[in-house]
């Protein structure tokens, strides 16, 4: 009887840890704590730039994606700040909202997220989607790769569906080698990244 009783239990713990690591399980994202001090900062900054039903969500996570809410995060390639802006961008962005050379700074939080929102409203005005989360993920994949390569899939797609337009990546001028990093940026934010940030604002999901 004990040694059914041993058996049992040793069974149920290996199920127990085979449910633990099952392939394709969502793990929880955790939200940094330094995210927090910057919640009400953000939340008015697009509010300012999109409106008052602005996807909060979606920015926090992309700064999420981006740097960790790190403002003095620095990548290889030498993008700067919470929203990860390669100096030339940086510069160019600067100049186009009417900043001075002085003011273009990357590591400030508030310039960060500040030209994150904007850049993000830049970009969405200028794709297209079937619908909010379809042009969001185009906004997304132009903010991460460029705008260009995203304009010359869309040309070339039946329609403007995420999906369809994701296909053609790799057959219009993108290198395809670069095609999972691209896509797979939105993905991130959208589909697991913004749900942590719920309480932020509206989450935006393909089924709305």
């Amino acid at each position: 009887m004990r040694r059914s009783l041993r058996r049992y239990a040793a069974a149920l713990v290996t199920t127990c840890l085979c449910l633990a690591i099952a392939p394709g399980a969502a793990a929880a994202v955790a939200v940094p704590r330094s995210a927090h001090a910057y919640r009400a900062e953000l939340t008015r900054i697009a509010h300012s730039t999109w409106g008052m039903d602005a996807p909060v969500p979606v920015f926090a996570a992309q700064i999420h994606q981006e740097s960790g809410w790190n403002p003095d995060a620095i990548s290889k390639v030498g993008a700067r700040g919470m929203g990860q802006f390669m100096p030339a961008t940086a510069s160019w962005w600067c100049k186009l909202v009417g900043l001075a050379a002085g003011d273009c700074q990357p590591s400030n939080p508030t310039w960060a997220m500040r030209s994150l929102v904007g850049y993000d409203r830049w970009l969405f005005d200028r794709v297209g989607g079937t619908s909010l989360y379809d042009r969001l993920w185009a906004m997304l994949r132009a903010y991460n790769g460029g705008l260009g390569h995203w304009q010359k899939e869309a040309s070339t797609s039946a329609n403007l569906t995420h999906s369809a337009v994701d296909a053609q990546c790799g057959q219009a001028s993108r290198a395809a080698v670069h095609c999972a990093e691209n896509v797979g940026y939105p993905q991130r934010i959208l589909e697991k990244l913004q749900a942590a940030y719920a309480g932020w604002g509206t989450v935006v999901t393909e089924d709305a």
